[in-house]
């Protein structure tokens, strides 16, 4: 590895997530680092533009592409969900069972109960019982592919917040093709912006099992006033990419 990482939340330790595995590798790169010619010896040598990250699920490769940063999806196990606390969490979501298309249980590191929902209005318009889905102990992300007109204006007016972040055509410009949030009290967070952990086993399931195609654009954060964009690309060797643009918003200095 180039670096190892541990991750932190309010409710302790995670064995990888998104946002601090692109966050942590732009912010190595900024301070100057480069990545190592090649791993242990006798291995292949490394494309300089390949950074190799240590972190509680082993190695994971990251690819820089110009401003891009896109981290390899870590290996997924998924299974069919247990049916009383799929109920439970149906209920806690303030669901109708047939508002539910499918549902698995995703396990990368974090362990998700992933849903597909009948239509992105669906997903916009929870209003978790965050105490319930405490209680039952599940992270749980809500996603949808089919667009609707209700949709689209909903997440046009969320970019507005993004718009500030940069001088330049914001990321929540783009159209995505797949509505997602993510609801985590069990680790103290009741909705988190955007989930690189979620969006990468998302992904896998997704294509694997034909809803999405290889390479889609993910939406998430709009009910936050957030305007996220995450990359995905399936490789031609079936790997699945998770990436986006990361910025540096505070600098500084510290003597000890």
């Amino acid at each position: 590895a180039d670096y190892r990482v541990r991750i932190f939340t309010p409710g302790g330790e995670l064995p990888f997530a998104g946002h601090p595995t692109l966050g942590t590798c732009h912010a190595w790169l900024e301070a100057g680092s480069t990545p190592r010619a090649s791993g242990a010896a006798g291995s292949t040598p490394r494309h300089e533009d390949v950074i190799v990250q240590e972190c509680g699920v082993g190695l994971v490769r990251i690819r820089r592409r110009g401003r891009q940063l896109a981290f390899a999806a870590p290996d997924l196990r998924r299974a069919e969900p247990d049916g009383d606390l799929l109920a439970s969490v149906i209920q806690a979501l303030g669901l109708g069972a047939q508002q539910v298309r499918a549902a698995q249980l995703l396990d990368n590191g974090p362990v998700w109960l992933g849903l597909m929902l009948d239509s992105p209005d669906t997903v916009l318009a929870l209003d978790p019982d965050h105490a319930r889905l405490k209680d039952l102990g599940q992270k749980v992300g809500v996603a949808s592919a089919k667009r609707t007109q209700d949709a689209i204006q909903l997440i046009a007016r969320s970019s507005r917040e993004a718009k500030a972040f940069a001088g330049h055509d914001a990321p929540g410009s783009a159209e995505p093709d797949l509505v997602v949030r993510a609801f985590a009290a069990p680790i103290g967070v009741n909705e988190d912006p955007v989930t690189g952990s979620l969006n990468a086993s998302l992904a896998q399931w997704l294509i694997a099992d034909g809803h999405l195609p290889a390479a889609y654009l993910a939406g998430q954060g709009e009910c936050l006033g957030r305007a996220g964009r995450v990359h995905i690309q399936r490789d031609a060797e079936g790997q699945v990419w998770v990436g986006g643009e990361s910025v540096t918003c505070i600098t500084g200095t510290v003597t000890l």
